[in-house]
């Protein structure tokens, strides 16, 4: 036995359940445990082969650099890492953690422990806004009870998307995926990470350590873009203490995230938690005040993006309607607030007016107004929509619903009761963003749909194969066999399209097919008008959101009605 196998037996105190040691050129140089239950082979097998090779692909940006930020002595994890596929469709995952000893060559040496697989991120390996939030509420938990202190980092690195579009491609491509992995790196767990826009992001990590702006700044060194790049790295930390609840810290966090990408980088760098909590309460009855103003007075406006039919030559089915406040600016934070102070309802109300009025000023659209989940249990609702439109005739048969997941049902034989008297006045039922939400699987099984809109996640890396592809193939023959439509969003370039096509998915929306108008008539380019069709059959709009297409920030999925602008 060498003198390196001693060293890396050393963390057998972790009780670990694979023990490896990688070579600093990356091959795996021993291996001794469970290599079986991890990786489907004997410890031997795995000896001279790349540590990529016993990792999915989509986190060896991540361990690249962890292993790259080890200096010797150094040790990081536990990161929660997502195995190679072994072909059996089963997702397997392992919490690793590394040390680089300093006598061992500038050998790495690797315990791991079966762990459950994390909830999906988005296509950059960072979680979107809204899975963020919920998986820093949940550790916010899991530290009060285990006594860990964490704290949520706010990290800008200014002049980094500007370097990086002067970038090649390919390099360009890289560079962002290199980002992903140092912010991922640095987490607790290894994916409490998340973009917020244009060079702005924020982590969750163990407090103690190096401060948030040296943190930024070692970053900015490990991504080796060079002086010529000027990055201004810049952080900023809040402890993860002092709140009473989970639901508590969670409205500081969402205060402090707001805040920044708003502001950018706070003027007062190491926030307290109840000072951030003493903020969002006085914050918040403003903006009641302003939301409460704009449903009065109806201050909002809707605009349309198409969605186009895939099995009729991508004529154009419907429009998705979109809502904005004020300025343009996003509607996430007030779409949030209002279902989360419990007055959502008025909102739907509100916007399902309008919808009702343009059904009437447009005699040929369809349209598609989003209802929440806490407003479709309520009967005044139905009773709502049933005098609309018994006052305006002419819009039955034309009105859509789509069910957001943005908040829970708990009583889904009442919100079942009420979807089939919506479908009793002629309206559709579309359930949103399915697998956005715990609950979808038990949305689709326990309610009487017309279509399902398959969420953006699963369509952005639906084109290169892999789970989504599989998921989505299984989702389509499911709704195929109940008689319901599927409906592909985040269609963005014609490899998308060609993909969600062969699932056999049949609608779709995207950037590829237009932005939002102002107005739900879409005149067609020369040369699509003739593949185009403006004809009763299916023009639809939805009543909430923003366009379903990817921005830097816009690409996360959020939720139908709340995605950020």
């Amino acid at each position: 036995m060498t003198l390196s196998t001693h060293r890396l037996l050393g963390f057998a105190f972790a009780g670990a359940d694979l023990l490896l040691e990688i070579e600093p050129a990356g091959q795996i140089a021993f291996a001794i445990g469970a290599s079986e239950t991890l990786a489907g082979s004997t410890e031997t097998a795995l000896i001279d082969h790349p540590w990529g090779d016993f990792v999915a692909r989509e986190d060896w940006a991540m361990l690249q650099a962890l292993f790259d930020g080890l200096s010797p002595g150094a040790r990081a994890g536990p990161v929660v890492v997502l195995l190679a596929d072994r072909g059996d469709g089963i997702a397997r995952a392992a919490s690793l953690s590394a040390i680089r000893l300093p006598q061992n060559n500038g050998a790495l040496s690797c315990a791991l422990t079966r762990a459950k697989p994390p909830p999906p991120r988005g296509p950059n390996g960072l979680y979107d806004r809204v899975d963020f939030e919920a998986a820093t509420a949940s550790l916010y938990e899991t530290a009060r009870a285990s006594g860990v202190e964490l704290e949520l980092a706010l990290i800008e690195m200014g002049g980094l998307g500007a370097a990086t579009r002067k970038l090649a491609p390919d390099a360009a491509k890289a560079t962002e995926a290199r980002i992903a992995g140092l912010l991922r790196a640095q987490s607790h767990g290894g994916g409490a990470a998340t973009e917020l826009g244009p060079d702005r992001y924020a982590l969750v990590r163990q407090r103690g350590a190096e401060s948030s702006d040296a943190l930024a700044a070692r970053m900015v060194g490990l991504l080796d873009l060079g002086p010529e790049a000027a990055i201004a790295a810049a952080g900023a930390s809040m402890e993860l203490s002092d709140a009473d609840s989970a639901a508590q810290a969670l409205r500081a966090i969402r205060y402090s995230l707001d805040n920044f990408i708003r502001d950018g980088m706070p003027p007062d760098r190491d926030l307290s938690l109840s000072d951030a909590m003493t903020a969002t309460m006085r914050r918040t009855l403003s903006d009641v005040q302003v939301l409460n103003q704009a449903i009065s007075e109806r201050s909002f406006r809707l605009v349309y993006q198409p969605v186009v039919d895939l099995k009729a030559s991508n004529a154009l089915h419907h429009f998705e309607v979109l809502v904005r406040f004020g300025d343009n600016a996003s509607p996430f934070p007030m779409i949030r607030m209002a279902e989360e102070l419990d007055i959502i309802g008025p909102l739907d109300v509100a916007i399902l007016e309008q919808t009702v009025d343009q059904l009437v000023r447009y005699p040929n659209a369809s349209l598609a107004a989003n209802v929440s989940g806490r407003t479709i249990i309520s009967p005044a609702f139905v009773q709502t929509v049933r005098n609309l439109l018994a006052a305006k005739p002419q819009a039955r048969g034309r009105l859509m619903f789509e069910l957001t997941e943005s908040s829970a049902i708990d009583d889904l034989a009442t919100a079942d009761r009420h979807l089939q008297a919506l479908r009793a006045e002629g309206c559709k039922v579309c359930l949103d963003d399915f697998g956005a939400g715990a609950a979808s699987l038990a949305y689709l099984q326990q309610l009487s749909l017309d279509v399902v809109k398959i969420d953006g996640r699963y369509i952005r890396e639906l084109q290169h194969g892999g789970r989504e592809s599989t998921f989505i193939r299984h989702l389509v023959s499911m709704c195929d066999e109940l008689g319901v439509k599927t409906l592909a969003e985040m269609v963005e370039t014609p490899q998308a399209e060609e993909a969600v096509r062969r699932a056999g998915v049949d609608y779709a929306q995207g950037w590829l097919y237009g932005a939002a108008l102002d107005q739900p008539v879409m005149k067609p380019p020369p040369a699509a008008a003739a593949t185009v069709s403006h004809g009763r059959a299916g023009q639809a709009l939805s009543s909430r959101g923003v366009e379903k297409h990817a921005s830097p920030l816009e690409a996360r999925p959020i939720s139908a009605r709340c995605r950020p602008h």
